[in-house]
């Protein structure tokens, strides 16, 4: 931390806040074709990852499973979401198991194979399992595709209140200016 800036508390690994990070920073990532393995293994290092090792073939499989998720994320109703999610975890996720992996991490939720799982089977029953809780614990969309104009970031919607609809504060500000200066158009 540099002098003069603010404490922030770390975000706990397999936390809501860390998952709805880790998932938004990947898909985000992967949906740009010019993205490799160095910033994908960057990404998951930042979120807790201990030494991951990716190679191009990685990325190209997390990227057809970052593909489906925002298909996921995408939904219009709980019904599709459910199906979507339910059809991903059918083919991806395995029987729940506690893993530490041999200390390093806290007692965690896994539903891929085992610790040695492709990345790609990994990503796919994580964040199938995150964005089911997400569901099940709230009763509602787990996210989206952000509603701005020329943007297609996605996001993970961890707040109480009303569903989000932007990917974040810029482009729902940018939205809203944008707005008020049509209305502010049409009425000069």
């Amino acid at each position: 931390m540099a002098p003069g800036e603010p404490f922030v508390e770390p975000t706990p690994v397999g936390s809501t806040r860390a998952l709805a990070e880790r998932t938004t920073d990947l898909l985000n990532a992967l949906a740009d074709r010019t993205t490799d393995a160095t910033t994908i293994t960057t990404i998951l290092t930042r979120h807790g990852e201990i030494d991951p090792e990716l190679d191009e073939e990685d990325v190209a499989a997390l990227r057809e499973v970052a593909v489906e998720l925002r298909h996921v994320l995408a939904a219009d109703t709980l019904e599709r979401t459910a199906t979507r999610l339910n059809t991903l975890l059918a083919r991806e996720a395995r029987p729940p198991r506690l893993a530490d992996h041999g200390g390093s991490h806290p007692w965690h939720l896994h539903a891929d194979s085992d610790d040695e799982a492709p990345w790609d089977e990994w990503f796919a029953a994580s964040t199938g399992l995150f964005l089911a809780s997400l569901v099940s614990q709230r009763q509602r969309l787990p996210g989206g595709v952000c509603a701005a104009r020329d943007c297609e970031r996605v996001f993970v919607d961890t707040a109480h209140g009303s569903g989000r609809r932007y990917c974040s504060r810029r482009c729902a500000t940018r939205t809203r200016v944008a707005a008020h200066r049509r209305a502010r158009g049409r009425t000069s």
